[in-house]
């Protein structure tokens, strides 16, 4: 899929091959109880934002905040505050690092700048670990680059969470035990459609308990570019 070559982040779930977005699954069987939002990786409006609060995705909104060529996403701010205006709930933003453009500790404070000077952000940094391209094809110079992300960002005085799935974990690190930042919280991709955590007995991975679970990706609502995420009521 051409999702193995994209770098706006968040395409896990691609990445372990599943079927995301199909018209055989129906939206309304997907609501089960708990919360539900988007993560996002272009602009959205306002007027996009109060659709989506509308259709009963307003508990979160996480849009890229840092990029694979290595700077702070424009993008993410007017974003945030779309979001605000619409009526979301939760909000953070997501740091899709470049391993090969310099330290870790630089992109997690360059985000992390972006964020204190961005009214409309209140959540956490979520680092988002795919994409062995991206990385720099050696599973012990991933780890080390990798501890040092996670040691800069919990040092940031706003939340920190950890975006992956088992696959692509293992990929990058060389095992899916590997257990790094496994305190932090786990926000996992796995595209079965299933608006739960039914499938992490099968999908778990490095100790972690998740917090949320994309279900879908790269799907349309409100006529918008979105992947889909669900979380027991408060655990994010």
């Amino acid at each position: 899929t051409e999702l193995l070559k994209d770098p706006r982040g968040m395409s896990a779930g691609w990445l372990d091959h599943e079927l995301a977005g199909s018209p055989d699954i129906k939206m309304s069987n997907l609501k089960a109880t708990g919360d539900h939002g988007v993560d996002v990786s272009q602009q959205m409006d306002a007027s996009t934002a109060s659709c989506l609060v509308g259709q009963g995705w307003g508990n979160m909104l996480i849009p890229r905040g840092f990029t694979s060529t290595g700077h702070v996403d424009s993008a993410a701010c007017p974003t945030l505050t779309s979001g605000n205006t619409g009526g979301f709930n939760t909000n953070g933003a997501y740091l899709f690092p470049c391993p090969s453009c310099g330290p870790a500790a630089d992109q997690v404070n360059a985000l992390a700048a972006a964020m204190h000077s961005c009214p409309a952000f209140a959540g956490r940094i979520w680092l988002d670990i795919e994409g062995t391209q991206y990385w720099l094809g050696d599973t012990d110079k991933n780890r080390a680059w990798f501890q040092d992300l996670v040691d800069s960002c919990k040092s940031q005085t706003m939340g920190c969470g950890i975006y992956s799935s088992q696959s692509q974990w293992s990929a990058i690190f060389g095992s899916s035990s590997y257990s790094y930042g496994n305190d932090l919280p786990l926000w996992y991709a796995h595209y079965d459609g299933v608006a739960s955590f039914s499938d992490w007995a099968t999908h778990s991975f490095a100790g972690f308990t998740p917090s949320i679970k994309q279900f879908m990706g790269t799907t349309t609502l409100c006529g918008f570019g979105v992947d889909q995420n669900y979380a027991p009521t408060g655990a994010r």
